[in-house]
């Protein structure tokens, strides 16, 4: 099956496929990169795989030859739709492709668990759409089997950083107690069509069963007060709930700690005082 399809270029040549940098396109087009992406997302032959912004195909094509039960496209690239055209023919009943916006598409609704996402995500949304699905697993920590993501570097950073680490943050408290997170590989810009002026990372999420139990919202509202000043005492940062040197001492946080000092699990006992 692999002869009856075209190479990665000429698909981007016969489609007039250019990146476009207002869609924050950086094409992966080496099919050893792509592969051991999919492998590091482990055996997806009873998953049902959501990608997004597939274009040409290189990732798409690694996901099928894998084995993956199906794989949902979300492009929203004209070009890149028809482009993927002749990926489905050639495996009939297994790509779907949908032309949408993927920040507008509610992913649960596209198939039936167990499922997967697996995508080289475009930059500029990146990370609104980890936090989209991030909220859909705090709703239902079966909304996903696993998602492999890669982002720029300094994003996968903030996601895996552990506590007195610059990179932690929000982010890092968020994605934590949702998920176990998973360092997988470094991905060099010189890889990428065109090129983009960072590295890439690749990391593995795996939404948690059992997680520490917090009310959502009420967690939020402590982490953003807490880290919208970081290099303040948390007895200064929070100083807006009453008696806090006093409540944080009642639940084993020093009123002295700065956030960064604090881990997911004390986020969570914190998220109680809101």
């Amino acid at each position: 099956m692999t002869d009856a399809l075209p190479s990665l270029r000429q698909v981007v040549e016969t489609f007039s496929l250019m990146a476009k940098k207002s869609l924050g396109q950086h094409f992966l087009l080496d099919a050893n990169i792509t592969d051991k992406i999919v492998r590091k997302a482990g055996d997806l032959s009873d998953c049902n795989v959501i990608e997004i912004g597939p274009g040409p195909g290189g990732l798409t094509r690694s996901l099928l030859f894998a084995g993956a039960k199906s794989v949902m496209a979300i492009e929203r690239d004209d070009r890149a739709v028809a482009a993927l055209q002749n990926l489905q023919t050639q495996f009939p009943g297994r790509l779907t492709i949908i032309a949408d916006d993927a920040l507008t598409v509610d992913v649960i609704r596209l198939t039936e668990a167990p499922r997967a996402i697996v995508a080289n995500l475009p930059y500029n949304i990146g990370t609104q759409l980890l936090l989209n699905w991030l909220d859909q697993i705090a709703e239902d920590a079966g909304a996903f089997e696993s998602l492999t993501l890669m982002f720029q570097k300094e994003v996968a950073q903030r996601l895996t950083a552990a506590p007195r680490s610059k990179a932690y943050g929000r982010l890092s408290v968020f994605a934590q107690w949702l998920c176990e997170v998973h360092d997988q590989m470094d991905v060099p810009a010189s890889v990428f069509v065109p090129p983009p002026k960072v590295d890439s990372r690749v990391v593995t999420l795996i939404p948690r069963k059992n997680r520490v139990a917090a009310n959502k919202q009420a967690l939020e509202t402590i982490v953003q007060m807490a880290f919208g000043q970081r290099r303040k005492m948390l007895r200064a940062s929070l100083k807006s709930i009453p008696d806090i040197e006093a409540r944080l001492t009642s639940i084993g946080i020093a009123p002295t700690a700065r956030a960064e000092e604090i881990d997911v699990a004390g986020f969570c006992r914190m998220s109680e005082l809101v």
